[in-house]
């Protein structure tokens, strides 16, 4: 039995949300900044974001090793700060890896401290067939309600084709899907599994293609079915990327929705600001580098904006790229 969406938090999700994918704040000693961590909670919602998606790859995956312990204590943070300052209805994300039982012992955690919704990674699953990961998610499902995640190799995530997308889309407790893969065809399995799996309208779609953003947000896509035509299109979006210069994005989002809403024509200006956005993006993300610096290049933009002291990582290897600093100065330039 499916575990069902809050109905407030359930209509927030198909209008439409920006997102972020919160980073972790640590200070100079590589320990949890708690003050500093909340505060970057609130700067999310005090910019307009409808949403948090925490314990995801801009969290780091480290915080799951036992040397460090800080899955439940990130979590738990980010909940207090959002049940004491974001509005009704505000779309509370955990993200859930590793194989089945630490899937589910993750999804029992999150839902018990106050998720709406786990983010299910198959990066864990790499060696499983398509049934054992489907069933891999309907266990999941069993305990909260579930966000698809097609997370690109490059940095962890596996191929999923669209008979898998079909198939997971039939699941009770899917409610949205975030893709990712940094790939215009493998985008287009996942929609055309949510368009032929009749679920359509019961199925959020979030864009996590960083180097695609707005024109996801811009696109109608439509597919032939066996019921007849399906026509889909990306409510909002769940990014890492969005993590910086937050408020921006509230404004991009709105203009994108407000332009579906009113014309069938794309302004050209729109379509110039989403290569500006990519090239952000290739900065920020390290994409010369395989995304080596993604998370740091992430961090030391907030560094700019104040709100983080340092760029520090639990993996003390971790850093910028060479080259990557001066890209992100040309990009702020």
């Amino acid at each position: 039995m499916a575990i069902e969406l809050n109905p407030g938090v359930a209509s927030a999700l198909k209008t439409g949300q920006v997102i972020p994918a919160h980073p972790l704040v640590l200070d100079a000693n590589r320990k949890l900044d708690e003050r500093r961590q909340r505060a970057l909670s609130r700067y999310y919602i005090d910019a307009g974001a409808g949403g948090l998606a925490v314990g995801v790859h801009t969290t780091q995956f480290e915080i799951r090793e036992p040397e460090f312990g800080l899955y439940e204590p990130v979590l738990r943070l980010a909940h207090e700060v959002m049940t004491e300052a974001a509005p009704d209805g505000f779309v509370k994300v955990a993200g859930i890896s590793g194989k089945t039982g630490q899937a589910v012992g993750e999804a029992s955690l999150a839902r018990d401290i106050g998720y709406d919704i786990g983010l299910v990674s198959l990066a864990a699953m790499k060696d499983a067939d398509e049934a054992q990961m489907i069933a891999h998610c309907k266990s999941v499902a069993e305990v909260i309600p579930v966000m698809g995640f097609y997370l690109q190799p490059a940095v962890g995530g596996r191929i999923l084709p669209f008979s898998f997308w079909r198939k997971f889309a039939e699941i009770e407790g899917v409610v949205a899907i975030k893709m990712a893969p940094f790939n215009r065809y493998q985008t287009i399995d996942v929609l055309r599994g949510v368009a032929e799996s009749g679920r359509a309208d019961q199925i959020s779609l979030y864009t996590g293609n960083d180097d695609n953003i707005v024109v996801d947000l811009l696109t109608r896509f439509q597919f032939a079915t066996d019921s007849g035509p399906v026509v889909l299109e990306f409510s909002g979006g769940l990014l890492g990327h969005w993590a910086v210069w937050t408020h921006q994005v509230v404004d991009q989002l709105k203009q994108c929705q407000e332009i579906k809403s009113k014309t069938a024509c794309v302004p050209e200006a729109m379509l110039t600001l989403a290569s500006e956005v990519t090239d952000c993006n290739a900065a920020f993300f390290d994409v010369s580098h395989g995304f080596a610096g993604c998370i740091v290049g992430i961090h030391e933009v907030l560094r700019r904006q104040g709100l983080v002291n340092g760029t520090w990582c639990l993996n003390p290897e971790v850093g910028l790229s060479l080259g990557q600093l001066e890209e992100i100065d040309r990009v702020y330039a």
